[in-house]
């Protein structure tokens, strides 16, 4: 089958070049009700057509669904760029706040947010107000279960609460990491069922993983380049007009399926490796060799070799769910990532690693962890971020805690964490050993050291210093 010639767009950017796809290029959806044929492909199509200049003209109406640190920039990026706007979360006192002009997120200034409000950014916790939406992005959590299998619940959840209002002409593009297949077979199903809409011709549905980087200042919304995969060439076409609006590089795969593994991929890329990364420490530990000294003189080589380093165990919201998600669906086709598991595995026992350094640190200076006080240092899963998910020092902690060791923390972009405060500097002394877990910027790490405690380095961030103190060891 080929498609029908192509007939341009009046309302089509000059910069905008349609990707051309045959019956080959694209997988085919697996959901049921959809019976692809020519016409499909017309892009003739009045609706397509009207939606196209909508966006161009960049009067269309966005929505972004979820409001963290993925869907805050979205929305704010948007607002700054030129279309109309809203926000959607079910939290309603982030609704207030945000409301007042106070952002929650790193990356997103008060003043980024506030001239967002200028420009016409709106937010609501009723799903109500998409009634006048063209275009819905979901951004929404899909952490693990207790069990570490996926939980979609909030796409579910957002997805039962959106399709009431979606109409001929609009576009929805999922950006929540997920397995492939989610879009096709759960959001694209849904849509068609219960909406009686034709998927590629009265409405337009894609993915598009969501690539934010928490204090990341030269990599950000804008400049980072976008993956887009539609259920169809025409949902890839409608969907990639719309990021083309604001982001500077517009990368199209031939199906949604492909663009939702190309974020598994990426994220599964850096949990492997920093789990090889973390297995070298061990082996070098084992062998009397510094591991950090290995990493810099093997980065000299500008060619073949790209440096990841070990720690603590890894956090946030990608590195440690992704290839979860990636390998529980290879099971479902008789598939196992024996990479994956042998990663996540060191990986999530680094925090035991920690803990049994410091322990024989300790028990070389006559003392034992109960009882003992023990400082974190550095709360957040990385530096220079607030964001405490998945984060390996609250591992660290409870297993200390376990050992009925005495813990307290000092973060300074974090001042309280569930009722504790975060300790001072001159606090820090008096405690019998303070392990580093992240190494924020902000921190005084020539005071820290002066201090005389007993620090575990677990990222080298001393050395990196030119700081050698004997009450300095590295993980």
């Amino acid at each position: 089958m080929t498609n029908k010639p192509y007939t341009r767009n009046p309302y089509t950017s000059p910069e905008y070049t349609r990707t051309e796809y045959s019956s080959g290029d694209y997988a085919q959806s697996g959901f049921s009700g959809v019976n692809y044929n020519e016409n499909e492909f017309d892009c003739g199509d009045e609706i397509k057509d009207s939606l196209l200049g909508k966006i161009n003209r960049k009067d269309a109406v966005v929505a972004v669904i979820g409001l963290g640190y993925v869907g805050l920039p979205l929305v704010v990026h948007f607002a700054r760029s030129g279309f109309a706007t809203l926000g959607v979360d079910i939290s309603e006192a982030l609704i207030d706040q945000l409301r007042t002009g106070r952002s929650h997120v790193l990356d997103i200034a008060d003043t980024a947010l506030n001239d967002a409000i200028a420009s016409g950014l709106t937010f609501s916790a009723d799903y109500a107000a998409l009634q006048t939406a063209d275009c819905i992005l979901i951004a929404v959590p899909t952490p693990l279960t207790k069990t570490k299998e996926p939980d979609i619940s909030c796409i579910t959840d957002a997805l039962g609460k959106i399709i009431p209002f979606v109409r001929k002409g609009t576009l929805l593009i999922l950006e929540s990491t997920t397995w492939p297949g989610t879009t096709e077979e759960l959001v694209a199903e849904q849509i068609q069922t219960n909406t009686g809409l034709t998927v590629g011709t009265e409405v337009f549905i894609a993915f598009s993983p969501e690539r934010v980087d928490p204090g990341n200042q030269k990599w950000m919304l804008k400049n980072t380049p976008k993956v887009i995969g539609g259920v169809t060439p025409s949902c890839t076409e409608v969907a990639r007009a719309l990021y083309g609006r604001v982001i500077d590089r517009v990368h199209v795969v031939k199906s949604a399926r492909e663009a939702e593994m190309v974020k598994l991929l990426e994220n599964t890329f850096r949990a492997v490796n920093i789990g090889m990364a973390n297995e070298f420490l061990l082996m070098c530990n084992r062998m009397n060799i510094d591991v950090w000294s290995v990493i810099e003189a093997a980065s000299t080589k500008p060619f073949g070799f790209m440096p990841f380093y070990p720690g603590p165990g890894i956090g946030g919201h990608c590195i440690p769910l992704d290839p979860t998600y990636l390998s529980w669906k290879a099971r479902t086709v008789h598939f196992y990532n024996r990479f994956i598991e042998i990663a996540t595995d060191i990986n999530g026992n680094m925090p035991r690693c920690v803990v049994r350094r410091l322990s024989n640190i300790l028990n070389k200076q006559e003392k034992c962890l109960k009882n003992r006080r023990i400082a974190i240092l550095g709360v957040a899963y990385k530096k220079n971020v607030t964001d405490t998910r998945e984060s390996p020092g609250l591992e660290v902690m409870a297993l200390l805690k376990a050992r009925e060791a005495l813990t307290c923390y000092m973060d300074p972009l974090i001042p309280s964490y569930e009722n504790e405060a975060s300790i001072a500097l001159d606090e820090l002394g008096s405690m019998d050993a303070a392990i580093l877990i992240t190494d924020h910027d902000s921190f005084d790490y020539t005071a820290i050291a002066n201090t005389g405690v007993t620090i575990l380095d677990c990222r080298n961030a001393f050395g990196k210093r030119g700081i050698e103190n004997t009450n300095i060891q590295n993980l």
